[in-house]
């Protein structure tokens, strides 16, 4: 990716999405944190959506509260009384204990209080699933519905796969939805393909750095549902294509006398003709015609085109009720955790590498569309919910993870960690996510200018 290659109109959208996504989860994590604290009579300083160093983009007392705006949109935090964070208030606790301040409460308090935003947000993700599989259920393209079969990428074909296969096992396990073949072999860390080709049913044997390679960034969609090209509508009255004389109707077979039947391969053909023109090939009813069309300063025709609905490529929708769709979310919720730990394991075994892997809100951002669709949203809302859960589970210092270790092992032993040992702890742990934090943005702008 380049900055050239982005397509800098989207961004608005995304960027809109992804703030809102990741405001209803910070705001949802810290009222975790907030609502226990002021169960057990903690004091709640403040309570802020985003990090205010030097000044608030607003903000408002109400009661023993300072609730506010931070303008550095990478998280959020609440200031309780008698506790060491983020805010590292070292006169505070230089004072003796009050009542009700969160080192004053019992350890199980204190424990309930750190865990309160991780538990809100595997609560939140549940949530969010069992409204998604009852509201839209769950759309799955089967293999044998895929007409055309599939279109592969370089990747792809250095394993065997052709244009026009069908993959119909991922090792031993029935492929259900031929559009999760990727992400299915990545989780995997598959050895074998059953493929239909034609009337033949053949078996792939996959290379063990095969999950590797799809794990990098520059691995391309590896596979995809294979389609005609058959123009539906025009994008605007007086398009280059509409006054070339194409036709609603019409189905590609050609660009510059080359041979391309399907809509990868005209991609493929046009990707570097932005303001030129090509000799388009097409059938009409029982005509075979060839027109010349001036492809516009991104390289497009112009033109919409038959989706995979329009060609009879039926999906399917696995529908639930809302009793079934309750269980059907905290499984969705599980597989969920359960892809993102393989993930993670995958980048300590050698399967994947963190340079291609890890990325700042420059990426997460960028997986958003740039389109509002609802069921997508709420989608990756669940997803970042569950990651962000783990995230902060992790027993690291600053990380409300690593404040539960300590109180946990305070538990155990019957001795509480001095405040200088947890100064110094929060201090490390805020030194080592700054830097990873850096890293990954170091990475992402990297990435722009590569």
């Amino acid at each position: 990716m380049t900055l050239l290659a982005i397509d800098w109109s989207s961004v608005p959208m995304q960027a809109a999405q992804f703030i809102l996504s990741f405001s209803i989860l910070i705001l949802l994590h810290e009222f975790g944190h907030f609502i226990t604290a002021k169960w057990f009579g903690c004091r709640v300083e403040k309570f802020y959506l985003f990090f205010n160093p030097w000044f608030s983009l607003w903000k408002k007392k109400k009661g023993e509260t300072e609730y506010g705006l931070g303008w550095i949109p990478l998280g959020g935090y609440v200031k309780i009384s008698g506790m060491i964070d983020e805010s590292m208030d070292k006169e505070q606790m230089k004072l003796p204990p009050q009542p009700y301040e969160f080192r004053s409460k019992p350890a199980w308090q204190r424990l309930i209080i750190m865990l309160g935003g991780i538990i809100i947000n595997i609560i939140l993700a549940i949530i969010i699933f069992v409204f998604i599989l009852w509201v839209w259920g769950k759309e799955y393209l089967p293999p044998q519905n895929a007409v055309y079969g599939l279109a592969t990428d370089s990747l792809a074909k250095t394993v065997g796969l052709k244009d026009g296969d069908i993959v119909l096992k991922v090792d031993t396990t029935d492929l259900k939805n031929i559009n999760t073949l990727k992400g299915q072999i990545i989780l995997e860390e598959a050895k074998s393909l059953t493929v239909k080709r034609g009337d033949s049913i053949i078996e792939l044997k996959l290379d063990e750095g095969l999950t590797r390679k799809l794990n990098t960034r520059s691995s391309g969609s590896f596979t995809a549902v294979r389609v005609p090209f058959i123009v539906k509508e025009f994008d605007e009255k007086g398009s280059s294509a509409e006054k070339a004389g194409l036709m609603p109707g019409d189905r590609v077979i050609g660009i510059n006398d080359t041979d391309a039947f399907f809509y990868h391969q005209i991609a493929k053909a046009i990707k570097d003709k932005k303001d030129q023109d090509v000799k388009v090939k097409l059938i009409r009813a029982n005509d075979t015609l060839i027109k010349t069309v001036r492809l516009d300063k991104n390289g497009k025709f112009g033109i919409k085109l038959k989706n995979e609905k329009d060609l009879g490529i039926k999906y399917e929708t696995e529908k639930y009720n809302f009793l079934e769709a309750v269980p059907a979310g905290f499984m969705e919720c599980w597989s969920t955790l359960g892809r993102y730990v393989t993930g993670l394991r995958q980048l300590f075994t050698g399967k994947a590498k963190a340079s291609e892997s890890l990325g700042s809100v420059l990426s997460i951002g960028g997986i958003y569309p740039p389109f509002w669709d609802p069921q997508i949203f709420w989608t990756l809302t669940a997803i970042f919910s569950i990651i962000l859960a783990f995230m902060n589970i992790l027993p690291i210092p600053g990380l409300d993870g690593g404040h539960a270790l300590f109180t946990l092992a305070e538990m155990i032993t019957g001795r509480k960690p001095s405040d200088k040992f947890l100064e110094y702890a929060q201090m490390v742990g805020m030194v080592l996510l700054m830097g990873l934090m850096a890293y990954a943005l170091g990475l992402d702008v990297w990435r722009l200018f590569k």
